[in-house]
Formats: structure tokens, C-alpha cells, sequence
């Protein structure tokens, strides 16, 4: 299958991606596209899952993916405990209304 392109080249891609899962661990929300919600959930429940796991191999495969200390510290003594005996689904979209300018589909995306 593969992953949804955005019109994007890969680098800009692994940025944007890097970025909203960083501020989705910051904030446990944010508004986007339908498309790249779709995309970050499953990046993000890879990270809170190995998050749960509290080692230092899994500490440093999350680092090299989220852009923030204050993320990584929240996600490892926050985030990760809070799901650790849940087998996944740590996510939700909900949507909202299309966005006014270009008709996209917006969603909120939050840890559940």
C-alpha cells in the first residue's frame, strides 16, 4: 500500500509528519486535514506504544523522530504509563467541518 504523497516531497513529508506528532504529544490535539490525520495516527501509535515500553532503546528510537524534549518528556512520563496496559487505539479523529477556502476535509485529532 504505502503512505498518501500530500504533494509533497519525502523530506518535506517526514518534516510536516515530525511536526504534527510533536505538537499532537504537546497539546493531545490539533486540527488538520482528514488525509494527514490518517497519516500521523498511525505514526503516533507507534511512538506511545514503544513509549509504554520505559527502555532506553525505545527512548531512543522515539527521540529520533520527535522534535521536542518537552514532548519526549512528556510522552515517556505522561503519555506512555497512561496507556501502557491498552493494546492500541490510542487515537481519535473527529471531524469537522470542510475547511472554507478549498473545501478540504478537517478533523480533529486527539489522544483518547
Amino acid at each position: 500500500m504505502g503512505q498518501r504523497k500530500l504533494g509533497r516531497t519525502s523530506g518535506h513529508r517526514h518534516a510536516t509528519f515530525r511536526s504534527m506528532v510533536t505538537a499532537l504529544v504537546l497539546h493531545d490535539r490539533i486540527r488538520t486535514t482528514e488525509a494527514k490525520a490518517k497519516e500521523i495516527r498511525s505514526i503516533a501509535e507507534k511512538l506511545i506504544s514503544l513509549a509504554g515500553r520505559e527502555d532506553l532503546h525505545s527512548r531512543r528510537l522515539v527521540a529520533s523522530y520527535i522534535a521536542s524534549k518537552d514532548a519526549l518528556k512528556k510522552l515517556f512520563s505522561d503519555i506512555g504509563p497512561r496507556y501502557k496496559d491498552k493494546p492500541g487505539g490510542y487515537t481519535r479523529i473527529i471531524k469537522l467541518e470542510a475547511r472554507r477556502g478549498d473545501r478540504a476535509p478537517l478533523v480533529i485529532v486527539e489522544l483518547v
